[in-house]
């Protein structure tokens, strides 16, 4: 695949659509690209490499715009092995070509590879200018978004941002989706703990001129780049984006599934703009904890098995935790035939997160849902739609 993205820069890249797991962990029904970009002046400066998976298709891509020619300057912005699985390759095919990073970038380089970089590599500091001819990039660190070595990099005459995993998402190139969902999936799951670095590279960003915006993974976004940057902003800042309530609960015998049923019924009467309800056990996780980030309020419904929460449960506890959330208003439904304790358990990791507001309204069921559990139901619904 080749496709200028303007007289002179030129997209390398490659959609991958053979992956099943994103960082063997994340679902990609509509795979993934790794995001290459050459810009031509007088000297060739390459913007990352591409996971090893798709090394044959981009340099075919490579040495296709090249035509022959040489590069001068690979630059690394992040050394995940997504964008960096082909930078020794280059340096034996290129003997000539510097390496362009940042002190962390070479201090981290020989985990990756056995490559001594010696008088190949250019250590480039904050705000500093690298001129290639009519095009100049210039250098800003992003430091754990999302790892420590990141940098963006701007290229003033056309007034384009390199943003890294920035603004990245899910999905191949060619594929015809919604840019938010994924985009949104993508950020939650892979950026979201690092909101406040997010909003430092947000401030640095809004300093430049930027007319386009160039991602390590999903489209190049060029207009209406106040939307992004907004939610961008919304993400990061650990704001609700819509008023709506996530549901989510597992269910071993069917009989919490069947409370739920119940609730998803109670909060629409009760005026719930938007419910989602899903079941731990069988949906995404990644698009669950996405979606407890999307909405301002969460109800957790869940069984006590073996004197603890249901595994399910413990697990999406676990990444609400690791990806910093907080900000939002939870209520709790607990199932137990003999001794209850989910509710307690769910609480008490609740307690661990910043600005989580729980309700007081805790329903517990014994086994079925009887009268007196939907009149709690409401209760609690109530509760959660007006705190």
């Amino acid at each position: 695949m080749e496709n200028k993205i303007t007289d002179s820069i030129i997209y390398v890249g490659v959609n991958d659509k053979t992956i099943d797991l994103f960082e063997s962990q994340y679902v990609v029904p509509n795979g993934i690209s790794y995001n290459s970009y050459l810009i031509q002046d007088e000297k060739n400066v390459l913007m990352d490499t591409v996971d090893r998976r798709a090394t044959n298709e981009w340099i075919e891509n490579l040495e296709k715009a090249l035509q022959g020619q040489n590069i001068d300057y690979l630059v690394i912005s992040h050394l995940e092995p997504d964008h960096s699985a082909n930078i020794k390759l280059l340096t034996e095919k290129y003997p000539n070509m510097k390496l362009v990073g940042n002190k962390k970038t070479f201090a981290m380089l020989t985990q990756f590879f056995d490559i001594n970089a010696g008088e190949k590599q250019i250590i480039v500091e904050e705000g500093e200018m690298l001129e290639i001819g009519k095009h100049k990039l210039q250098f800003f660190m992003a430091p754990m978004v999302h790892w420590p070595e990141v940098m963006v990099t701007y290229e003033s005459t056309e007034k384009i941002l390199f943003s890294a995993d920035g603004f990245g998402k899910f999905g191949t190139l060619d594929t015809d989706e919604d840019w938010t969902c994924e985009a949104r999936r993508y950020y939650f799951n892979i950026v979201g703990k690092y909101g406040m670095q997010v909003q430092q590279l947000l401030k640095k960003a809004s300093n430049l001129d930027i007319k386009m915006i160039c991602p390590l993974h999903g489209p190049m976004l060029k207009e209406n780049l106040e939307f992004y940057i907004n939610k961008y902003n919304t993400w990061s800042s650990y704001k609700p984006e819509d008023d709506g309530v996530l549901v989510a609960y597992n269910s071993i015998h069917g009989n919490t599934a069947k409370a739920i049923e119940k609730l998803e019924k109670i909060l629409e009467e009760e005026g719930a703009k938007k419910v989602v309800v899903s079941d731990l056990a069988r949906s995404d996780m990644a698009e669950v904890v996405e979606d407890a980030f999307r909405y301002d309020k969460m109800i957790l419904a869940c069984p006590t098995y073996d004197a603890g929460l249901f595994p399910y449960m413990d697990e999406f506890l676990a990444h609400l935790k690791s990806k910093n959330y907080q900000n939002r208003t939870v209520g709790i439904i607990e199932n137990g035939s003999w001794a209850p304790m989910a509710g307690k358990l769910i609480k008490e990791n609740l307690q661990k997160m910043k600005d989580v507001s729980i309700c007081d309204t805790t329903v517990t069921i014994k086994t079925t849902v009887n009268n007196e559990n939907i009149e709690q139901m409401k209760t609690l619904a109530n509760e959660i739609l007006t705190k």
